[in-house]
């Protein structure tokens, strides 16, 4: 037996006006809201760059020759895109975590959550906690191998090192994040209807954050170490 789903029983289509009002509610008073976004993701940001920090301080560095844009030669464009690709895709993947949320808990105005959604809530956040805590550490890992690398090839400590990517890895972390931290406080407030609102608040911020943080890396942090 097949069903066919009409396009206005979709819940990103029922969702869109609500979403909308939700936007100008923000809108009229963004300032709170945006300030609890942007503390979730600087805990994430810190807690991200305090794991790297101690990779990079305890891991073997890898003697092998590497090319580094600006250092070893010159930045090209593709560098730019190469850095911004691999940043849009992060951003993509947690801004798609906040649809999810939305679509799994979306019920009309008036209605209440069907039994499957209430038990389908909790499973979420562990899943999506357990998912942020595997990303976390696999990037801290990479990053701190990376930096290790990199400390041994300028002769800098690897503190030092991170203390001057800095100007990029702030933006660029916290951009990244947004979507999380959002999806994060409007899961245990039980708002999945706030969902697809968040995701559109913090990908608009988020997206110039991305676009600045790597042309930095891509051109000016290589200064720190000419």
């Amino acid at each position: 037996m097949h069903y066919r789903v009409k396009s206005d029983q979709l819940a990103l289509v029922q969702g869109w006006p609500h979403t909308r009002a939700t936007l100008r509610r923000w809108n009229a008073a963004p300032w709170r809201l945006f300030a609890a976004w942007s503390l979730g993701s600087l805990c994430v940001t810190a807690l991200l760059l305090a794991a790297t920090w101690f990779v990079a301080d305890n891991a073997l560095p890898d003697l092998t020759d590497h090319s580094y844009p600006g250092l070893t030669r010159p930045a090209t464009t593709e560098d730019f895109l190469f850095v911004l690709r691999r940043n849009v895709t992060v951003l993509a993947l947690h801004a798609l975590a906040c649809v999810a949320g939305f679509m799994a808990g979306w019920v009309r105005p008036g209605e209440q959550m069907s039994r499957a959604q209430k038990h389908a809530a909790p499973l979420a956040i562990i899943f999506v906690t357990g998912a942020t805590l595997f990303s976390l550490l696999t990037q801290a890992n990479a990053l701190g191998h990376g930096a290790a690398d990199l400390a041994w090839a300028l002769g800098v400590e690897p503190h030092t090192l991170l203390l001057r990517l800095l100007p990029h890895a702030l933006p660029e972390l916290f951009a990244v994040f947004l979507p999380l931290a959002a999806w994060s406080i409007a899961s245990r407030r039980g708002a999945w209807d706030e969902l697809l609102a968040a995701t559109i608040a913090t990908t608009a911020i988020a997206v110039p954050l991305v676009l600045l943080a790597a042309a930095i890396e891509t051109w000016v942090t290589p200064l720190y170490f000419l």
